[in-house]
């Protein structure tokens, strides 16, 4: 019984931070400063997209950094100030009282106010043969898959700046990178779109879609491509599908997602403190409806 009762008391925080992408680490560690009890909920590695991201050059005070060692810093850091850091997969938000109550695989947590900032999960294209050749060709992870196509031709799909840095940085181990986008411009930044041109293994495929994936003995061969244009299809074989098409939030904790305000995409909507429409919840990162998302952001 007193194991219990030392558990449950464990588990009582002033703030529950639920995911360890930068926007998480950043909350930890003004909260570990500031003295205040915290724990940081993530269901994988701490580092969000940071960890898929094998160079930034964009975050201030570092030339270049990789993501994976950025991610371990901000982990690091946050410990220092003593936020509690722990694995586990959260299923739900409720109140309880004056308290939220976090809900996860390993039991409950309570806090005075939570700090969503759990990202979002990469969206499908949503064609034939995308769900059959997960894992065996269709990617969403360049840097944890790119190595598997050494001398291979691979097609990426998308137009931002996911697309273009994924697509370059493919062609350490493709011999040939096709990135194809739906629009004839790339809402990518400019020195990405350049760095793509300049590169002689990357095509540029413009105002055209990927509308199915076909493949042989349970892996990819061949995408179908249609231009938006003209109509017109054809074969591209490739062996490998990295789409890269933006992100759908992570707010799946909520019963019913209507109680807390979002935004036409489902992004949360929050005021200018980071508060969304339910008291002592807030919003952080790339969870919260906004303009520009990067590490910063």
């Amino acid at each position: 019984m007193g194991a219990s009762q030392a558990m449950q008391k464990d588990r009582q925080y002033d703030v529950v931070i639920i995911g360890a992408g930068p926007a998480g680490l950043t909350a930890a560690l003004y909260a570990g400063r500031a003295r205040v009890k915290t724990v940081v909920l993530e269901r994988g590695a701490p580092g969000g997209q940071l960890l898929n991201t094998e160079a930034i050059e964009d975050y201030p005070g570092f030339d270049h950094i990789t993501g994976p060692e950025l991610a371990q810093r901000m982990a690091d850091q946050a410990v220092k100030f003593g936020v509690d850091l722990e694995t586990v997969r959260v299923t739900g938000i409720r109140r309880r009282g004056v308290q939220h109550v976090v809900e996860t695989e390993d039991g409950e947590y309570t806090a005075n106010y939570i700090i969503l900032t759990a990202g979002g999960e990469p969206k499908k294209l949503g064609i034939p043969g995308e769900s059959e050749f997960q894992g065996r060709g269709v990617s969403q992870c360049a840097v944890c898959d790119g190595a598997f196509f050494k001398e291979e031709e691979v097609a990426v799909v998308g137009g931002g700046d996911a697309a273009l840095e994924e697509g370059v940085f493919l062609t350490r181990y493709a011999k040939k990178v096709y990135i194809i986008h739906r629009r004839e411009h790339f809402r990518a930044q400019a020195i990405l779109v350049e760095a793509a041109r300049k590169n002689p293994k990357v095509e540029l495929i413009t105002n055209t879609t990927v509308t199915e994936v076909k493949g042989e003995d349970g892996q990819v061969k061949e995408v179908t491509l249609k231009d938006v244009v003209t109509g017109q299809s054809r074969p591209l074989k490739v062996t490998g599908l990295f789409v890269f098409i933006g992100f759908q939030p992570n707010v799946q904790f909520f019963d019913h997602r209507e109680h807390v305000e979002h935004d036409p995409l489902g992004f949360l909507v929050t005021d200018s403190t980071m508060q969304t429409s339910l008291p002592g919840v807030y919003a952080a990162g790339d969870v919260r409806s906004q303009l520009t998302r990067q590490i910063t952001t």
